[in-house]
């Protein structure tokens, strides 16, 4: 059964306990009183329609190995033809057990040894590791923040290109800064890559996660067919409906050619994604409109009260993300060394940002409920307000 539309608005703040869940999340700070705002998963149950298609398969009992049926990627394809006019077709999709693997497995299949792959810092850490697990060499661009806002300015991707380069990684809605470019900015970065002739990996798995209404997500190849060609597309339910775990992801990859590489590159070490993920994935797409429009209002909510909480604490500044669940906190100017340190000593557990290529940074995944937000929100101003005067404030219990 669907959960009514009139009781989506109160979902979001339901408490889940996910402590001694075996939870990368919340175990990690086992028998602390630390609340983790870490990793990108979020504290909320998947949608009903996701639970009731897991339910069926645990009551037919037979986990057997899975190929996707033809309607799931017929689902998906009517899904974004709708979203953002782009028209794919099912033999496009080549189905992933994660979306990590997707990043490692294009820049395997893209170039040579000692090949060149680019990307833009900060950014989500696979995103470095990738090109060096693959024996290429990772060049970082820099992106531009100005005032919280960030931006990838495409004269910066060009003067970094050399004659090895072969690929460019792109994260769009952008994890960690949570930008989701616009359509000229993403125009600007695939003209750079078509006259040097790169191939384009777009991780768009944020992409049902854009809060503000006078936003979009655009997929990079949905500009035109040109550049469709040269990209390779990574996407999954996993963020929007908070399924990672179930191990399910997709490439989309229109060029026969450049699918033909990655199918080789797979082929004795990557088998797809599991039959339980495919049919959680089908009713993410299929069912969960209505929730995943509740769980973007409650994000945004949750957006505003961390922004403006956060740049009300001395030393500390964040920008407002057009997408995602995670804010990016510069700490650069309130003279804390070990900020990762500092704020769980406080009872917070946030990302490290040179992990994502930028000391100086923290990342706080805001994707729980009000209450936990609140709460580690206040731990945090009571640790920056007691640097003042020597101390750290005191930590209160999660509620």
């Amino acid at each position: 059964m669907h959960t009514k539309t009139e009781d989506l608005a109160t979902l979001f703040d339901t408490p889940v306990e996910r402590r001694g869940t075996w939870s990368t999340k919340w175990d990690r700070y086992a028998g602390r009183d630390v609340i983790p705002m870490w990793i990108a998963d979020m504290d909320f149950r998947a949608p009903q329609p996701v639970l009731d298609a897991l339910r069926d398969e645990v009551d037919h009992g037979v986990f057997g190995y899975s190929d996707p049926g033809p309607e799931l990627a017929e689902t998906i394809a009517a899904q974004f033809l709708d979203a953002y006019g782009w028209k794919t077709q099912p033999e496009w999709f080549v189905w992933l057990p994660g979306l990590v693997t997707g990043l490692n497995v294009a820049c395997r299949a893209v170039g040579e040894t000692d090949d060149d792959v680019l990307t833009g810092v900060p950014v989500y850490p696979p995103f470095l590791s990738s090109p060096v697990y693959s024996d290429r060499r990772c060049v970082r661009v820099p992106l531009v923040e100005d005032g919280g806002r960030w931006t990838f300015p495409a004269s910066a991707l060009e003067a970094a290109i050399t004659p090895r380069s072969r690929l460019f990684l792109l994260c769009n809605p952008h994890n960690p800064v949570g930008r989701a470019f616009s359509r000229e900015e993403l125009r600007a970065l695939a003209d750079v890559c078509t006259a040097h002739d790169l191939v384009i990996c777009s991780d768009e798995i944020h992409c049902g996660l854009v809060l503000d209404p006078d936003r979009e997500h655009v997929p990079i190849a949905a500009l035109d067919e040109s550049i469709a060609e040269r990209t390779i597309t990574l996407m999954a339910a996993s963020k929007t409906f908070n399924v990672p775990g179930l191990a399910t992801a997709f490439a989309i990859v229109p060029n026969a050619g450049l699918r033909r590489r990655m199918h080789r590159v797979m082929r004795g070490i990557v088998h797809g994604a599991p039959g339980i993920g495919l049919k959680a994935t089908l009713a993410a797409y299929r069912d969960c409109e209505p929730w995943r429009r509740a769980l973007v209002d409650h994000l945004r909510g949750n957006r505003d009260r961390v922004v403006e909480r956060i740049n009300a604490m001395p030393g500390l500044r964040v920008g407002s993300p057009d997408a995602t669940y995670l804010a990016w906190i510069d700490f650069r100017a309130s003279g804390i060394d070990d900020a990762v340190g500092f704020f769980e000593r406080a009872g917070v557990g946030l990302h490290d940002g040179a992990l994502f290529g930028t000391p100086g940074f923290l990342r706080l995944n805001f994707g729980c409920q009000r209450s936990v937000l609140d709460e580690a929100l206040d731990r945090m101003e009571r640790a920056v307000a007691g640097r003042q005067d020597g101390r750290v404030g005191s930590v209160l219990q999660i509620p």
